[in-house]
């Protein structure tokens, strides 16, 4: 996957290039990352690429010519053929589902950082195949949710996570919250790792961890429940696991 990110500040980006899981990806060629700074595309002395807005108001847009230059060249990395996203508070919600979403459809990414109070409309109108958010608040600039969108999306690339079933069991992967995990020692100040962790039997370790990631959604995210539709079985385990969390407060 190639993933190229347009933004005034591309030295932010370094710790994606150089460490973690991104920057293994990098290094071992299953992500490319390309930055452009619309900065090298205006046509001033001064490299101008805000200014005010029509009808006034508080701060600066980013001008239209030098970010659009900025992801033509981007663009031409991928002879066109690559999806342009505009990382914005007015965009579609960014979760897993659409993490998993982008990561199937597009092998070539183009992400838009806008600053100040945002970027011309009409760039949005005809540069902009999709907008996406982060959240419900405001950052200083789209770098830190491009960050996000990144790490998301090279999490699901094959062979990034140096074990086949590691995105399989992350957190909302299946709409659910991931299970709780336990290492070395067994105690701690008294505290027991849970026997069936312990025991081997695979099948009741997946049936346990199954019944955990249920009980946790109930307990913290009861809204992503009311998005899926439980079989049978999920329904057993997570009356078992309410009635094991009433016994133990009772």
């Amino acid at each position: 996957m190639r993933i190229d990110v347009v933004t005034l500040f591309p030295r932010m980006f370094a710790v994606l290039k150089d460490d973690g899981i991104t920057g293994r990806a990098v290094k071992s060629g299953l992500l490319t990352l390309g930055l452009w700074n619309p900065r090298d595309y205006t046509k001033n002395s001064y490299r101008t690429v805000d200014d005010k807005p029509y009808g006034g108001g508080p701060g600066m847009v980013m001008l239209y010519q030098p970010l659009r230059d900025a992801i033509h060249a981007a663009q031409r990395e991928h002879n066109g053929n690559c999806r342009v996203i505009y990382l914005s508070p007015q965009g579609r919600r960014f979760n897993q589902s659409v993490a998993s979403d982008l990561a199937e459809r597009f092998e070539n990414i183009v992400l838009v950082a806008g600053r100040y109070e945002g970027i011309d409309e009409r760039l949005i109108e005809h540069e902009i195949d999709e907008e996406l958010s982060i959240g419900d608040y405001v950052l200083s600039g789209g770098e830190i949710a491009a960050m996000v969108v990144v790490d998301a999306l090279t999490r699901l690339l094959p062979g990034a996570l140096g074990h086949e079933d590691s995105a399989l069991q992350d957190t909302f992967n299946g709409g659910l919250l991931e299970f709780p995990q336990y290492t070395r020692p067994e105690e701690i100040d008294g505290q027991l790792v849970p026997a069936v962790l312990l025991s081997g039997d695979h099948q009741a370790i997946l049936r346990w961890r199954r019944k955990q990631a249920l009980g946790r959604t109930w307990l913290k995210r009861p809204d992503l429940l009311g998005e899926k539709d439980l079989s049978s079985e999920e329904r057993r385990l997570l009356e078992e696991y309410l009635d094991e969390t009433a016994n133990k407060t009772g």
